[in-house]
């Protein structure tokens, strides 16, 4: 029996029982077809999940009755920052999923200067909601207890200049320093900035060296925007986290 895990934004305690929020029964109820007594895990971001069970299944409403508590640990030691620069439609949505599977801890979007995403701040504010849920749906798929925040996008230059008391790190394709010349962080915290599509300006490059970020390269082939955070992700922890 497959057994849903489902992302509720809500506070949650064992033995306890509340209504189901529209999207989860939206989901569960009319698109998995659940019925009433079958088995769900539940989170709300804050660690750890609940198991529970659907209750009372009517044709707009459901209950869940919430059992025990399970704690979680499968949550990186490393707390990676990503200032991630705009990519167009599903390329942003397939970083912004790879990153969160991969242990990211947060996802700061940026405007560089080689970005072709411009947007009024009605559209970026349905975008960073829209962002949100790929985050959401991911953390509810690999298991984590926590879900990456992402954050509302700035600029490049205002971000690099705040990324403070962090390894500061430049995914450069002509960097010829590799990632394990560096030293681990001792309060575990990366800052790693990811160009666009068309990679980060000279300017871009030299701005962030200036602010402390040091250019390094994952290997001698060219990543791409939405492929970089995956590699890089899954090499730090290889080199200094939990794989």
């Amino acid at each position: 029996m497959r057994i849903p895990r489902i992302f509720v934004d809500l506070p949650l305690a064992e033995h306890s029982t509340f209504d189901f929020p529209d999207s989860a029964f939206q989901h569960c109820c009319k698109v998995l077809r659940l019925k009433e007594n079958h088995p769900i895990v539940l989170f709300n971001g804050q660690g750890g999940q609940y198991q529970a069970k659907l209750l009372n299944v009517q044709k707009r409403s459901a209950q869940v009755a919430v059992d025990t508590f399970e704690a979680l640990s499968n949550e990186s030691p490393l707390l990676v920052t990503i200032g991630q620069s705009i990519s167009r439609g599903e390329r942003m949505d397939y970083a912004i999923q790879k990153a969160v599977e991969s242990g990211v801890y947060k996802i700061q979007p940026l405007f560089s200067e080689r970005c072709e995403v411009r947007l009024n701040d009605a559209r970026l504010e349905k975008r960073v909601q829209h962002w949100q849920q790929v985050a959401i749906s991911a953390a509810e798929q690999s298991g984590r207890g926590i879900v990456p925040e992402v954050c509302f996008p700035i600029d490049l230059q205002d971000w690099v200049s705040n990324c403070n008391e962090m390894l500061k790190l430049t995914l450069h394709h002509h960097s010829a320093r590799p990632l394990n010349q560096l030293t681990r962080p001792d309060n575990q915290k990366i800052a790693l900035l990811i160009g666009p599509e068309g990679g980060l300006s000279k300017a871009e490059v030299d701005l962030a060296e200036q602010q402390g970020f040091s250019a390094i390269a994952l290997g001698p082939r060219v990543l791409r925007t939405e492929t970089a955070p995956i590699v890089a992700l899954t090499a730090l922890n290889l080199l200094w986290g939990d794989l």
